[in-house]
């Protein structure tokens, strides 16, 4: 169901200038957790409740979350390089969503900390999910950001297409091609060059793997449905069909759209993509004034 949210609880602190946000994120500590001999990098920021657990999406890494900084005025952020990412370990190995998963309580375990609102952003949105399967205990709410809750991807042979197309020679123009129309041309110059630089580095391996991976039929299954409070905040290029088809599976759904946008809403826009987290943490009674 869609809940339109008063000006008022979309009211917050005044947010760091851009320039602050990601010069507190790059000076902050890194930490090393450990799954299966794999080092999982993540950083900390801020203290207290709720902890908002940080998950970029495919050939991406934890910078993508510099624009959310500033909730660490309100919260405790832990933002994670999944494995095969930024400065995560990236063997050459299948990077499956439960392994994604499972490096997020590694993460969790390592940090000490007992529970979390896990944010997703594109393939994490289906990591997080996974993860709220394997620990309900320690899941408080999801936030879904441009990210699926279902799958396109029929047959073994359209998977195994998609996932071709990041492998061989070619590989790093025609990345560089897609990429061009997966960010969108509402983002600016600059933006756009740092995000195609940025997931460019990511290794074709991890790449081919993750697209393959992600598409799983298993990782879209209905049932059970999802119990915890979803926010989901999409563009406006989502089909119209898709917000009433989740929420049969997902009956706490709370779901915005922020136009004039692309897939990187939260770079984009993210002083509007704070303010609904705020307000949705606020209505979940997870985060009290200060």
């Amino acid at each position: 169901m869609k809940v339109v949210l008063a000006a008022a609880l979309l009211g917050a602190a005044a947010p760091m200038l851009p320039a602050q946000a990601e010069g507190r994120l790059a000076q902050a500590p890194s930490f090393f957790a450990t799954l299966d001999g794999l080092k999982v990098h993540y950083k900390v920021l801020g203290s207290g409740q709720p902890t908002l657990l940080l998950v970029h999406g495919w050939t991406c890494n934890l910078g993508f979350w510099k624009g959310q900084a500033s909730l660490a005025d309100q919260m405790r952020l832990v933002l994670v390089d999944l494995p095969g990412h930024g400065r995560s370990d990236k063997p050459e190995r299948t990077y499956s969503m439960e392994l994604m998963a499972r490096a997020l309580d590694a993460v969790l375990l390592d940090a000490k900390i007992d529970k979390a609102v896990l944010v997703g952003h594109s393939m994490g949105t289906p990591v997080v999910w996974q993860f709220s399967r394997l620990h309900p205990e320690k899941t408080q709410a999801l936030i879904a950001v441009d990210g699926s809750f279902r799958t396109n991807f029929r047959t073994q042979e359209e998977r195994e297409r998609w996932a071709s197309r990041n492998k061989g020679k070619d590989y790093r123009t025609s990345m560089a091609s897609r990429l061009d129309g997966l960010i969108g041309t509402s983002a600016a110059p600059a933006l756009r060059d740092e995000i195609k630089s940025e997931m460019l580095r990511t290794p074709e391996h991890v790449a081919a793997s993750c697209a393959y991976e992600m598409t799983d039929p298993k990782v879209y299954l209905k049932e059970p449905p999802i119990g915890v409070p979803v926010l989901g905040v999409y563009t406006s290029q989502w089909p119209k069909d898709y917000e009433p088809a989740i929420a049969g599976f997902i009956p706490k759904l709370e779901y915005h759209t922020l136009d004039g946008t692309g897939h990187f809403l939260m770079l984009e826009r993210p002083d509007a993509f704070n303010d609904l987290v705020r307000a949705f943490l606020r209505q979940q009674g997870l985060l009290q004034a200060r």
